[in-house]
Order: structure tokens, then C-alpha cells, then sequence
């Protein structure tokens, strides 16, 4: 399980500060867990996030490998607003079996399972979260979540990660554009493997590039593809490759 940071917002200006940041509308944390991702004023990825209420507190559960950057970022859009970014002592606990009391459903897809924070240490119970993720086109920062990606592009609208009508936000004119003026043209999709073939690998239709596999689980992987050169027969390395129909942005 990559290693997992939780932070509290707190101050009376919390759910505004956020509200113009994030991806997702902050009114449906009153429906549980939120997943959301800040971008760049360009529309691009900076990091995925879930985020909880509780008590005064907003809880962002974030990967560790982001946290830094991400406090960074926020705490440069914060000027003179009330907001008071700290550490939190809760840690998170997850998995698919029976839900414990007091578990919230994984917002991305049901296949996820639940998450639960506590000062327990971080667990999950054993599940193979990379399978999990592939079988249904998860992307995870790092692995599909890159500084080059666009959230429309990663699915985060199937993933319940953006809301076209909360308005403004870091980013938002640029998504706005690519859900409602453009068709994608490039995207995540779950493949079908027979053979072998290494993440990083170029596929191939012919000659012409279609894109890229990134993550792998048995006989399936998680590719980058530019979807208008997708045809029967693509390769990569020693793999015939397919595309799933099940997962799709």
C-alpha cells in the first residue's frame, strides 16, 4: 500500500479556499468521502486527493509523495485567507472485505472497497489493489497520474473526481473546454495481454505509435492510447495487445 498522509484544514475560510481549487464540489462532502485533484492554471494534474469532513475539520488523505508539493502549492494560493493547514495524527486503513463501523465507501469505483482513518497504523487487508486498479482503469499518481495528464483524459469523470457545475477553479476553463468543445482523442483503457510485455512499453499498430502500457497485472495493463489508431492486431514488445470494452473513460 503506498504510504498515505492526512492533513486538516481548519479556519472559517476552509470551505471557500478549497471550493476554488479543487476539482470536485465540496457541498457532497455531507455524502461522505470526496475524491478530487488540484491542477495547474493549464488544466494539468498536480495531485488526487480524498477529502472528509469531520468536526471543524476538512481531512485531505493524499499521497505521501505528493503532500509536500501540494501544501506548497495551497499554501501559495492562501494569502490572508483563514485557513490553517497542519499535520493530523489519524493515518488511513482500507480494504474490500466487510466494511468496520464508521468505513466510507471509495468514491472511484465500488471495486475499491472502503477506507477508514484512525491513529491506528496505516493497514490495508491484503487485496490486490494493483489488480483491482487495472481490471477497472484506476489511475494512481506516479504510475498514470503524471505531471502531463490531463483528469478528463485519466477518467476522472467516471471516477465521481469532477463536477461540471460548481463553478470555478484552478484549472477549470481548460477541462470545461475538453468535456464540452472536444472529443478525446487520447485516454486510459484497460487492455488484454497475450504474451509478455514490460510497463513502459510502446505500442504498436504496425508502424504508427498508438501509445504506451503503464501498468500491468497478469493478463491485463492499464495503457495510454491515442484512440483514433486503435486497431485489432497492436503489439507491444512480445504481446498482442486488445482493448477492454469493461473499463473506459
Amino acid at each position: 500500500m503506498p504510504s498515505r498522509r492526512v492533513l486538516s484544514f481548519t479556519g472559517s475560510d476552509a470551505d471557500h479556499f478549497l471550493q476554488g481549487l479543487i476539482t470536485n464540489d465540496l457541498t457532497r462532502l455531507e455524502d461522505g468521502l470526496l475524491y478530487a485533484a488540484v491542477l495547474t492554471p493549464q488544466g494539468k494534474y498536480l495531485a488526487d486527493f480524498f477529502l472528509l469532513r469531520r468536526g471543524d475539520a476538512i481531512l485531505m488523505d493524499v499521497a505521501d509523495a505528493l503532500a509536500d508539493g501540494l501544501i506548497k502549492r495551497l499554501t501559495m494560493y492562501k494569502l490572508r485567507a483563514d485557513v490553517t493547514i497542519t499535520p493530523s495524527d489519524l493515518n488511513v486503513q482500507r480494504g474490500t472485505g466487510p466494511a468496520p463501523d464508521g468505513a466510507f465507501a471509495d468514491p472511484r469505483h465500488p471495486a475499491l472497497g472502503w477506507r477508514t482513518y484512525s491513529e491506528a497504523p496505516e493497514s490495508d487487508d491484503g487485496s490486490d489493489w494493483t489488480a483491482i486498479r487495472v481490471a477497472h482503469c484506476i489511475p494512481e499518481s506516479g504510475a498514470e497520474l503524471t505531471p502531463d495528464s490531463y483528469i478528463l483524459e485519466a477518467g476522472f469523470e467516471r471516477l465521481n473526481g469532477v463536477d461540471f457545475r460548481k463553478g470555478c477553479y484552478v484549472g477549470q476553463e481548460v477541462t470545461a473546454r475538453m468535456k464540452h468543445k472536444t472529443e478525446l482523442r487520447k485516454g486510459l483503457r484497460t487492455v488484454a495481454l497475450d504474451g509478455e510485455a514490460e510497463p513502459g512499453t510502446e505500442i504498436l499498430a504496425g508502424d504508427k505509435s498508438v501509445g504506451t502500457l503503464l501498468t500491468t497485472a497478469g493478463a491485463q495493463g492499464i495503457a495510454f492510447l491515442r484512440l483514433e489508431r486503435v486497431s485489432a492486431g497492436m503489439r507491444a514488445g512480445d504481446a498482442v495487445v486488445s482493448v477492454s470494452e469493461e473499463a473506459s473513460v
